[in-house]
């Protein structure tokens, strides 16, 4: 569906949409793909790998509602990664994070409805399921605004889906990168945080293809979250450095000790197919009326039970410390 079709991509410096461009000049051959983000030196090297014909960089921000809607001209799809993201940096900086997470997904919608974008497909996580920092709760807003943005279309028909998951592993800024620098430089131990934490985990790959198939099956207005595995953090140090002790330092500002990814209000809207589970708009579209239950791909969905939860720490698919290790050594290749 991408083949000859632009792709605008905000935060497209970034871990995921280095990624997804990769994957996208791989298996594809786009018209144009527009990479969006802030950082003139990442876009500098990112230039030095993907510079195919097709490629173009804007310098922009998500908070400049009109260069959003001058680099987003004649765009087909789009995918919204640009955020900030580090939870106690948003509790301690929470307007910065409501401009960029917030008012930044209001430009996005705008920008694509004003441009005629087909669909947009914009990254979540599972922060946004029952929020109990600043940052999980500007991306549970943002997801509102996506899914209410395809009543807001009108009769410019452009859809709007999220995409929700977990961790990413060796995503720039997380716990890999975090533990394996202090692996290199030679620590004694691995601060944890709690030995009851668990995650949910997912790789790059895995995110970026499930994405790709979410523009497939979108109607709009869903939230898309993948079945992936969970974790124990303290599995993830004995999978990275089983020879090193751990020191519990605390749970950060505005951490959980779980995470959810689908709560159990949501239970009575939420269909659960082979890989993924969707939930559906709990808001009436005027210009929306399709049977969610069966997606664009011809894939069908039965509702889950009226206590259905999806948690990291009752997740029936966990990852040993033995996958976890063989995950990292991939990851360090």
């Amino acid at each position: 569906m991408f083949n000859g079709k632009s792709i605008f991509i905000s935060g497209g410096t970034g871990s995921f949409g280095r990624n997804f461009i990769r994957r996208l000049l791989e298996q594809y051959q786009p018209k144009r793909v527009v990479v969006f983000s802030r950082d003139e030196l990442k876009q500098y090297e990112m230039q030095q790998t993907f510079n195919a014909p097709c490629m173009r960089y804007f310098l922009g921000d998500v908070r400049d509602a009109d260069r959003l809607r001058q680099a987003m001209r004649g765009i087909d799809y789009v995918v919204h990664a640009a955020a900030l993201k580090q939870v106690p940096a948003a509790e301690y900086n929470p307007t910065e994070c409501i401009r960029t997470n917030v008012n930044g997904a209001e430009n996005i919608i705008a920008a694509a409805i004003d441009n005629g974008v087909k669909k947009v497909v914009a990254l979540s996580t599972d922060k946004a399921a029952s929020p109990i920092n600043l940052y999980g709760a500007t991306k549970l807003l943002s997801d509102k605004l996506f899914v209410a943005a395809n009543n807001i279309a009108g009769e410019q028909q452009t859809r709007f889906a999220v995409v929700r998951y977990g961790n990413v592993a060796g995503s720039r800024g997380s716990v890999v990168p975090f533990f394996s620098k202090l692996i290199a430089d030679g620590a004694e131990q691995l601060p944890i945080t709690d030995e009851r934490m668990t995650r949910f985990w997912i790789t790059l790959d895995h995110g970026v293809q499930f994405v790709l198939d979410s523009f497939a099956r979108m109607h709009g207005g869903e939230v898309f979250v993948p079945k992936i595995p969970s974790i124990r953090i303290v599995d993830l140090a004995r999978g990275m450095a089983g020879h090193l002790p751990h020191k519990n330092v605390g749970i950060r500002p505005g951490e959980k000790l779980h995470e959810l990814m689908v709560p159990l209000d949501d239970a009575r809207m939420t269909l659960e197919f082979e890989d993924h589970y969707t939930i559906q708009p709990s808001i009436r579209f005027t210009s929306v009326d399709v049977d969610f239950a069966v997606d664009k791909l011809g894939e069908h969905g039965r509702a889950v039970s009226e206590n259905f939860e999806y948690r990291s720490d009752t997740n029936p698919h966990f990852l040993s410390v033995g996958q976890i290790a063989d995950l990292h050594a991939k990851l360090s290749v």
